[in-house]
């Protein structure tokens, strides 16, 4: 879902970006013709596993008719200007109006998004993004005063207007997160500059992600039944999964080679991601680009500190499973590409869709009935587009708008690993619905900070499932392995990322260039903290930062990882059957962004404002590595 929440915080950073809850997966599609197999065309897909964009427009003229809705609606918000102050009805009426404005766009949005992705050479759709887009602009400045305008106005008089008022008490969690941040509020003319850079402070991530999905042509890989394939981000994905190691390095040698022959540029690009933020920090007075990337939750800086030091503190497991792979793969040395590879590859399983559905119907059924009438009914009713297809856009995702239902892009490919990730798409999209179905729009949105933690929650309840449900030892073995991993790539994998990401702000910070050399020793010097002794590094894993998306979402990483210890909890907590546990969870998903993340966190029983939930989760990835350790000495035997 479009996460408004942002929005209102920061108008000129969000609403330049097509913002996804967004997670990599594995995709893959090997059908083709003369040795090379191409990707399928999307003609060639189904109906039924394409999402259904005519639920939001019927076509592209219905979309134009609410374009030129929103144009005639911008200049309406002026009239409101230096009125809120007058009267609660005045105040009221506006937010009502501002809504009403909201709710067209983020419409308009999500189409235009939605029908990029499905096939990002579509020049119809790339124009439709980029009026969007400049249209954000225009929205953002429109209403760049009421923030200003809202601080003005002393607080025994907005307790004024909200007691004497019903339906604007409505809004009193969010005037007191205004208030909250008063003083970082500029003055309505500043504010309005700072709405008019949107559009341009969106450009680093826009060129990045362009260059990623559009621009660059990947080689081909000789795959591990000798025919020549086409690389992508999603085959590297499912490569990294293959029992060949000549294929696992070959993939990782031209993905990352194609990378670095573009890393000068991803570079620059960074370098003005840093500049963006930098600016923001300075112009709102906060003391860091953390500082002021935080604040929109209401999070402080040690939280984001206390993660990273939970997990350096904690992270001998990740050294001894990096060593307990190398030994049970009969390996001399390990790299990183041989991290993902199934050490019982005998039982990798493919699973279709539609098998992965029913597993997931089943496996999820601890969260109720309710739960599971409402996810069936999101398969059946065209919110998921499941199948890589040529031009469609790498990865997997979540989004929406209040005013239509979730919907989810996949690339499946038959893993089991793709099964969680179907898993993981429909926690984020069985939030969004939850939310908009309870919340009145101001609140119809959730914080990135607890985004993650539906979503998570979903794969280890199907997790507990599968591994309760098999007796065989390589099966559970698999799975084992599947968990370890999980939380490898949602924690520590992060918080490596959040490391990075720190440091490379602190770098521009100081002064110092955000060269391509300097962003690189940055890499190599986290990934040696994070993986220790026993792992053989290759050069060109230094440079992986030129390949991650998500940096250009300043701060954004280490959300997974805090939803993921959140999850974890919360997910024990049901599996254990604690009385209360599920009626608990389902208040979370259906609060919104009602209250602060951390406090809507507390509804389920968590506290993330203490390192705690991370630590155990660390504690939890050390004793699974353990088990593991012992069923494969059994194994042995």
């Amino acid at each position: 879902m479009y996460p408004f929440q942002q929005i209102r915080r920061s108008w000129p950073m969000a609403l330049g970006l097509l913002t996804l809850i967004l997670v990599f997966t594995v995709s893959i599609s090997l059908s083709g013709a003369e040795g090379v197999k191409a990707l399928k065309q999307r003609s060639e897909i189904p109906e039924k596993y394409k999402w259904r964009l005519d639920d939001i427009y019927p076509n592209p003229a219905h979309w134009e008719k609410d374009i030129q809705t929103v144009e005639s609606m911008i200049p309406e918000m002026e009239k409101y200007k230096g009125t809120l102050a007058q009267s609660p009805e005045k105040m009221l009426e506006f937010f009502k109006a501002r809504e009403k404005l909201f709710l067209v766009f983020e419409k308009v949005q999500s189409y235009a998004g939605l029908l990029h992705d499905q096939d990002t050479r579509n020049q119809d759709a790339i124009a439709m993004r980029g009026r969007v887009m400049s249209m954000g602009t225009k929205v953002g400045e429109s209403v760049s005063w009421v923030s200003p305008e809202i601080v003005a106005i002393p607080l025994s008089k907005i307790e004024q207007f909200l007691s004497s008022n019903r339906e604007l008490a409505i809004y009193r969690h969010y005037l007191d997160t205004e208030l909250r941040m008063k003083e970082h509020t500029l003055s309505p003319e500043e504010e309005r500059l700072m709405a008019l850079s949107g559009e341009v402070m969106a450009s680093p991530a826009v060129v990045s992600r362009t260059l990623r999905d559009t621009d660059m042509k990947f080689p081909t890989v000789v795959d591990e039944e000798g025919n020549e394939v086409t690389l992508s981000e999603g085959r590297y994905y499912a490569f990294m999964q293959g029992p060949d190691r000549r294929v696992r390095r070959e993939a990782a040698e031209k993905l990352l080679g194609t990378y670095i022959g573009f890393e000068n540029t991803l570079a620059s690009t960074m370098s003005a991601n840093l500049a963006k933020d930098m600016f923001y920090a300075k112009a709102r007075k906060y003391n860091s680009c953390l500082e002021a990337s935080l604040d929109n939750d209401n999070v402080k800086v040690e939280v984001y500190e206390n993660l990273i030091k939970a997990v350096a503190d904690n992270i001998a497991p990740l050294h001894k499973y990096v060593e307990m792979r190398r030994k049970f793969m009969g390996l001399d040395d390990i790299h990183l590409y041989d991290m993902s590879a199934p050490l019982i590859p005998e039982v990798e399983e493919k699973v279709e869709y539609d098998q992965a559905v029913a597993m997931l119907k089943e496996g999820l059924k601890p969260l109720g009935p309710d739960y599971i009438t409402h996810m069936s009914e999101g398969f059946e009713s065209g919110w998921v587009d499941v199948y890589e297809t040529e031009g469609k856009r790498t990865g997997a995702y979540s989004w929406g708008s209040y005013a239509t239902h979730p919907y989810m892009l996949l690339n499946y490919n038959n893993t089991l690993d793709d099964v969680f990730t179907v898993a993981h798409e429909m926690g984020h999209s069985m939030h969004t619905y939850y939310t908009i179905h309870t919340q009145p729009y101001i609140y119809g949105d959730y914080s990135l900070f607890v985004a993650e933690v539906a979503s998570t929650t979903n794969e280890a309840i199907l997790m507990d499932n599968l591994l309760k449900k098999t007796k065989d030892l390589d099966k559970k073995l698999y799975l084992l392995s599947q968990w370890i991993d999980q939380i490898r790539g949602t924690v520590i994998t992060q918080v490596m990322f959040a490391d990075w990401e720190k440091s490379a702000h602190e770098l521009a910070e100081s002064g110092q260039g955000a060269t391509a050399e300097a962003l690189t020793q940055i890499y190599h010097d986290v990934l040696r903290k994070y993986y220790g002794p026993h792992m053989t590094y290759d050069e060109y894993y230094d440079h992986t930062w030129v390949r991650i998306p998500h940096f250009y979402r300043n701060f954004y990483v280490y959300k997974y990882a805090t939803a993921y210890s959140a999850s974890a909890a919360i997910s024990q907590k049901i599996l254990k059957k604690e009385k209360g546990a599920v009626e608990a969870y389902l208040t979370f998903l259906k609060s919104g962004s009602s209250d602060y993340p951390i406090e809507t966190l507390k509804k389920a029983g968590v506290d993330m404002s203490t390192p705690a939930p991370v630590e155990e989760t660390m504690k939890l990835f050390g004793r699974l590595v353990d088990e593991m350790e012992k069923l494969m000495e059994q194994k042995k035997k």
